[in-house]
């Protein structure tokens, strides 16, 4: 009798360890085609900018325009007014993305042959983003001056790969997707540790790796050569 009931407590062992296997993959499945898509889409332009400054890669069918464009009287008293202006006098059919006050400050200031810097007051700057990926026009103002700067961004394909990976322009339910994405991937890296850790007898090879994989990780993050 007991070897029986022995028998029967390891087989059920067993029989939820498979169960437990089978919902790991299933999941890991799941997951992995929920972000399929998405994962091409960062993997792909994650690339472009992991190498864009070391190989010097250049956006390609990337357009900017500059220029200066005159405020109307009376001028806009809040940055809220003028971006409800800005979207009138451009033709927007969004309005601004991003809005950013940057508070006046008083900063030195010293002209040439001259000892101590002499105080000055930078006035307040307003920065105003309009458009999505593929084109983005951005705006600056100088509180008190009659004309704002405007630049105008055309991007080409890959330009606007890379402005999705970043989340330029893009609204808050693009945030939150991409934000699931990045969930998925933190989910499917610990499914897949445990999955392994079921399936897998040869264990302290692969702690070995993982220790090894850490270090040189952790070595060439913090390396201060320049390669």
């Amino acid at each position: 009798m007991a070897d029986a009931a022995a028998t029967t407590l390891t087989s059920n062992r067993i029989n939820r360890r498979q169960a437990f296997v089978r919902w790991l993959r299933r999941t890991h499945g799941w997951f992995g085609l929920w972000g399929a898509i998405l994962g091409l889409l960062m993997g792909f332009s994650g690339i472009w900018l992991n190498h864009r400054t070391v190989l010097k890669l250049q956006l390609p069918d990337q357009q900017q325009i500059n220029a200066q464009l005159e405020l109307t009287d009376p001028q806009p008293a809040t940055i809220d007014a003028l971006a409800a202006w800005l979207q009138q006098a451009l033709t927007l059919d969004r309005p601004a993305s991003n809005m950013r006050v940057e508070r006046s400050r008083p900063v030195a200031w010293s002209e040439k042959g001259a000892g101590e810097g002499r105080p000055l007051t930078q006035p307040e700057r307003w920065t105003l983003s309009f458009g999505g990926p593929d084109k983005v026009i951005q705006v600056e103002y100088w509180v008190g001056n009659k004309s704002v700067g405007v630049r105008t961004t055309e991007n080409g394909f890959i330009a606007t790969l890379t402005n999705l990976h970043k989340g330029v322009g893009m609204p808050v339910p693009w945030i939150l997707l991409i934000d699931s994405l990045a969930g998925s991937l933190i989910f499917l890296s610990l499914i897949g540790a445990i999955l392994w850790w079921e399936t897998n007898r040869r264990r302290l090879v692969g702690l070995t790796i993982f220790g090894i994989s850490v270090t040189v990780t952790a070595v060439i993050a913090m390396s201060p050569l320049q390669w």
